[in-house]
């Protein structure tokens, strides 16, 4: 049978409960469970598709072709288990599934409330997300509830997953709560009281916590420990403390140390073998080590928050520790680079990489970067719209394809290169249409789809015969212009195996040592174990360009 750990959290938000999530999914994992994780989100969106960057942070994709929580790329990161659509869902689609339900006649006439339609909604959501009557069922889900308790957004959920632990009994679910001790510099100390009145909200909805991981910027003292439990009804060895670390890997041993994994085994009655951790100490002596630094240039215009590149600055450190070098990355605003000035501003880096994006917004700068990137021989990386700006880049300094732009920045330009294609071939095998009035939830080109690769090419040196990454875009290079860009020297070294779309592009070694541009997203299959080998190569290529610099 599944069993259920519910984490919630209190006083303010982005305390890290993806991160405390993660971790302990990771320590569970470690004792020989299948775990899997579950975010549910409390905004009336249906997925964060549309939501701003600086709103939300990245969007990840699954393989399946879901866009996400971004918390979704920490826990493929510190698990084993790949995430799926019914790894995270919204209200707003648990009330567009209830709304569809109503419109079919399913509730038989019934008047439709939050209670029971709304919060019997969400436990199928759950159920379904923990795999409950299939082969994939787990031993552990985890199920990490968004927002902070008393927010009026939440309070289905919490209701939804108090009458699930109720329904399951007192051993097959636990509830761990993340809250905030600020450090108060006036008087002196950390403060307990919101910790003790977010507990005693959760109380009102009928939830006792089990655990509660205690944030703050230092160490709890025992005093305050003993404290917090008084006045929370939590057992003192369930007040764990949580203070800020310079590195996420090292948050598994933590929580580990202070007991977590053998208090919620011991509650659910779990009987585990001993936990080894090597792997994460492992990890954390490679992050503490390193050999030497390299320094990344990131261009891109959602530079303002740093939770929009979440995987692609996650992906850099991996390919670092594989280097074992430390990667430090420098975010430069696109709308601040010019032609004129780009190598003033980017000629002190290592290498380059433009990440993705939509909008018209700083394109111009990114297009100069790929300039100054393939004319200064420095190694560039351009993801999904960094493919595209080297390519539009391209054709206008180099195949004379004067003004060539991408339709969705000058739908008039004389030379589309870059263009909305209206049919293609989801991950899940289904055909898909769009146009340009098309609603832009759900009309990109999502999930994992393979593409056949080019021999002989640098992009066959890193994936072998066939490359399978995950998507999200719109626009595509436009096929009528391959073979013009071809004669002008640039590769075409991946396509899609059904549309024939490209997928990487590159310039030959002969003329350049490192330049490569990807449709899809290689930062969202990027592990702390293993890297990712577009990363790897990144990164490596990055150290000999350093090497070559400091010798001339």
């Amino acid at each position: 049978m599944t069993k259920f750990v519910f984490v919630t959290g209190g006083v303010v938000s982005s305390l890290g409960k993806g991160i405390a999530s993660a971790s302990l999914a990771a320590i569970l994992e470690s004792r020989g469970l299948k775990v899997t994780l579950i975010k549910l989100d409390p905004y009336i969106n249906v997925d964060p598709g549309t939501m701003s960057p600086f709103q939300h942070g990245e969007v990840f994709v699954t393989d399946d072709g879901a866009e996400t929580d971004l918390d979704l790329g920490h826990y493929e990161r510190f698990i084993e288990t790949r995430m799926k659509k019914t790894n995270n869902f919204t209200t707003g689609k648990i009330y567009q599934s209830v709304l569809e339900k109503e419109r079919r006649g399913d509730y038989l006439g019934k008047t439709v409330q939050v209670i029971p339609h709304v919060t019997n909604e969400i436990q199928e959501f759950i159920q379904r997300g923990a795999g409950i009557g299939t082969p994939d069922a787990v031993d552990v889900a985890i199920v990490e509830i968004g927002g902070t308790v008393g927010d009026i957004e939440s309070l289905p959920f919490l209701e939804a997953v108090r009458q699930m632990s109720l329904r399951m009994g007192p051993n097959n679910a636990a509830f761990v709560h993340l809250t905030y001790l600020p450090w108060i510099a006036a008087a002196g100390e950390l403060k307990t009281k919101p910790t003790q009145h977010t507990v005693q909200k959760l109380r009102e909805i009928g939830i006792q916590a089990d655990a509660l991981l205690c944030r703050a910027d230092r160490r709890i003292p025992e005093e305050e420990r003993a404290k917090i439990s008084l006045f929370t009804n939590v057992p003192e060895w369930g007040v764990i403390s949580m203070w800020d670390v310079d590195t996420i890997y090292k948050v598994p041993r933590m929580l580990h140390e202070q007991g977590l994994d053998g208090l919620i085994c011991d509650k659910l009655r779990l009987n585990t073998p001993p936990t080894s951790l090597k792997r994460w100490d492992d990890l954390v002596y490679e992050t503490e080590h390193p050999q030497g630094e390299v320094t990344i240039a990131m261009v891109g215009k959602y530079v303002d928050l740093s939770d929009s590149y979440k995987s692609v600055n996650e992906a850099l450190r991996h390919a670092g520790m594989k280097n074992h070098v430390r990667v430090k990355i420098e975010h430069l605003d696109s709308e601040t680079i010019e032609s004129a000035d780009a190598a003033q501003k980017l000629a002190k880096y290592d290498a380059i990489l433009v990440p993705g994006g939509f909008g018209v917004r700083g394109v111009e700068g990114k297009i100069a970067t790929a300039q100054y990137a393939r004319e200064h021989k420095v190694p560039y990386l351009g993801i999904c719209l960094g493919m595209q700006v080297a390519t539009i880049e391209y054709a206008r300094h180099v195949a004379g394809l004067a003004h060539a732009n991408s339709t969705e920045f000058d739908p008039a330009t004389p030379h589309p290169v870059i263009a909305l294609i209206t049919e293609w071939k989801d991950a899940d095998g289904t055909i898909k249409k769009r146009d340009e009035n098309s609603d832009l939830g759900g009309t990109m080109r999502l999930g994992a789809q393979s593409s056949d690769v080019a021999p002989t090419t640098l992009a066959h040196s890193i994936y072998g015969d066939v490359v399978t990454e995950r998507h999200r875009h719109r626009y595509e290079a436009n096929v009528n212009y391959l073979d013009q860009l071809r004669k002008a020297g640039l590769v075409i070294s991946a396509l899609t195996q059904r549309e024939h779309l490209t997928e990487i592009v590159e310039l030959p070694q002969s003329v350049h040592p490192w330049f490569i541009g990807v449709q899809f997203h290689p930062e969202f299959k990027s592990t702390p174990w293993n890297g990712h080998p577009l990363f790897n190569a990144f990164i490596k290529a990055a150290v000999e360009h350093q090497k070559q610099t400091a010798k001339a």
